[in-house]
């Protein structure tokens, strides 16, 4: 019933998930769109009442028209029902660590620990796990405070971020399982992200409301550090947005998480999505003549991922001399005992999954072999130490007819 239960918390969780972070991503992009296609506006009376930009667009057979200020307008005040976007954000990260906290820590000698990687107890894994989160956070902030506002001190962050963001890499893939080592480095970005809006964002966001809505006079450029600190995180967030997908997307590919130097192959891939954002954020400001065409940032972006492509290709199986002699159910329940019943027997049933018997193993024969020998995602971790002789077996097993 644990086991059960359990399933129902990952699904739901993982539902939660996705919908929240859809809401936040769209909102970041919306957003990004927005600033990037802002026009200084030419009607005098939205220039006295000090309209930064202005945009008209159409959608869903209606027609907008939004105007941007950097405070409060001449002559007027915020209105109360002011619409804030945090609250995306905050359940992207709280949904995603509780199902980080049900799905890998609660299961941690299976999800974190190969001990093919690292020799370590679950509990000592679990551990380090929550401390790359905050530890990248804390490194990340730090870089953000002293280099961010100095001369070119986008691109010193950016290059920093660059080489913290390959030694986490390099360091989670050499202390997790490959699986974890991608969710937990994508995680740790997230994270920032999430943070970025909760210490940084929002903070500073309201404090500029308070002054404005309070009726007392202000002096604007008092308030100008909350909208600069502000818009440096947010920009930072549409840019780690993509790297944190596809970590979070690629864990789910034994083929590249498996890899030989996998570090490397997640390290390429997200900067691959940085590329591509890049592009997509440039491409805004093209259009209105305010940049060169971006298409040198998607080139490599796209290159990067052809030079993958190509560097991970399989290498072609050698012909074998005689077919091998078939395997029957007999020959692969010693196997099925030894490496899977813990997880799919008559204890626990792990997605309601039995082969502890000749019917069930032969009516998941299909599963069984994608999973074992196509995919190698099971066990997983390889945690019962199931040997490429054992895959072979079951290999065999299937392509002989499941006999």
């Amino acid at each position: 019933m644990e086991t059960y239960l359990l399933d129902w918390a990952n699904l739901l969780l993982r539902w939660l998930h996705v919908i929240v972070a859809i809401a936040w991503i769209g909102s970041s992009f919306y957003f990004v769109f927005l600033d990037s296609n802002l026009e200084p506006p030419k009607a005098d009376d939205l220039k006295k009442k000090g309209v930064d930009g202005a945009i008209w667009s159409v959608h869903g057979g209606g027609f907008y028209n939004a105007h941007k200020y950097m405070v409060a307008p001449q002559g007027g005040a915020i209105d109360s029902k002011l619409h804030w976007f945090y609250w995306e954000s905050y359940w992207t990260w709280l949904s995603g660590f509780a199902l980080f906290v049900v799905l890998y820590l609660f299961n941690a000698s299976i999800f974190l620990v190969d001990k093919n990687v690292f020799d370590w107890s679950p509990t000592a894994a679990g551990i380090t796990a929550v401390l790359f989160l905050v530890g990248f956070w804390l490194i990340y902030d730090t870089i953000c405070r002293v280099f961010g506002f100095r001369k070119n001190g986008d691109r010193i962050v950016g290059a920093l971020i660059l080489v913290v963001v390959a030694i986490a890499a390099w360091l989670a893939c050499h202390l997790f399982a490959g699986r974890a080592a991608f969710l937990i480095v994508g995680a740790m970005i997230a994270t920032s992200m999430s943070a970025n809006v909760f210490f940084w964002i929002i903070p500073g966001q309201r404090k500029v409301v308070a002054a404005m809505t309070s009726g007392k006079p202000y002096d604007p450029a008092e308030f100008a550090i909350y909208g600069k600190r502000g818009k440096q995180r947010s920009v930072h967030n549409t840019y780690f947005t993509l790297p944190v997908i596809i970590a979070m997307l690629s864990n789910h590919y034994s083929f590249i998480y498996s890899a030989p130097h996998h570090w490397l192959v997640l390290f390429l891939l997200m900067l691959a999505g940085a590329l591509i954002r890049q592009f997509f954020v440039t491409r805004h400001a093209w259009h209105l003549g305010k940049a060169s065409h971006p298409w040198p940032y998607a080139a490599v972006g796209v290159l990067v991922l052809i030079g993958l492509i190509a560097w991970m290709k399989p290498a072609p199986e050698a012909p074998m001399a005689a077919a091998p002699a078939s395997v029957d159910y007999a020959q692969i329940k010693p196997i099925l005992e030894q490496r899977c019943y813990v997880c799919h027997g008559a204890a626990v049933q792990q997605k309601g999954l039995r082969f502890d018997s000749e019917e069930q193993a032969k009516t998941h024969a299909q599963l069984i072999y994608q999973q074992v020998v196509v995919q190698k995602l099971m066990p997983l971790s390889n945690a019962t130490q199931m040997t490429e002789a054992e895959r072979g077996m079951v290999k065999r097993w299937f392509e002989g007819g499941a006999k």
